[in-house]
């Protein structure tokens, strides 16, 4: 069935999530050429906000989906290979959080961020969506609504958090 016939799914929903991602991650950039007095506050807020969002998307990843391809596919080396990059991920995020928009490197980390989720982006798109697709014993529309709602979820207690 073409992908506009098909109902959206699990991937579809992750790869939602990248592309509003790679959107922050440009706007990030802007602002560091921005000469504005507030583009440092903008810089920072945004940076937090990329954090909250990799952070939750990366939760349901691990706590949803991996472990249901996992269990559904034979070759897992690319999951761990996606768990390895979330990991480091996660220790440049910490160190994000723990910064200021006026630290010396604070800029680059999130560049080198957003670098290395635009590489994990494509392994996802490019081999694990199509083996998440291509194996019959997931539901990955159902897989989706779980997803959402535990997004949500994660996405509140955030937010409460803030």
């Amino acid at each position: 069935m073409p992908s506009s016939q098909r109902q959206k799914d699990v991937c579809d929903l992750l790869d939602a999530d990248h592309k509003a991602v790679k959107n922050m991650f440009k706007e990030f950039e802007s602002l560091c050429e921005s000469r504005a007095r507030s583009a440092a506050q903008q810089r920072l807020e945004l940076a937090r906000e990329i954090c909250i969002e990799l952070t939750v998307h990366a939760q349901v990843e691990e706590e949803i989906f991996y472990p249901a391809l996992r269990a559904a596919i034979r070759e897992t080396d690319l999951i761990a290979e996606a768990e390895v990059e979330h990991q480091t991920a996660k220790d440049l995020i910490a160190q994000i959080e723990a910064a200021d928009a006026a630290d010396e490197d604070f800029d680059a980390k999130v560049k080198v961020l957003g670098e290395y989720i635009d590489h994990h982006v494509k392994e996802e798109r490019n081999e694990i969506f199509p083996k998440a697709r291509a194996a019959k014993k997931l539901d990955l529309v159902a897989m989706r609504d779980e997803v959402e709602a535990r997004k949500q979820e994660l996405l509140d207690e955030q937010l409460t958090v803030a």
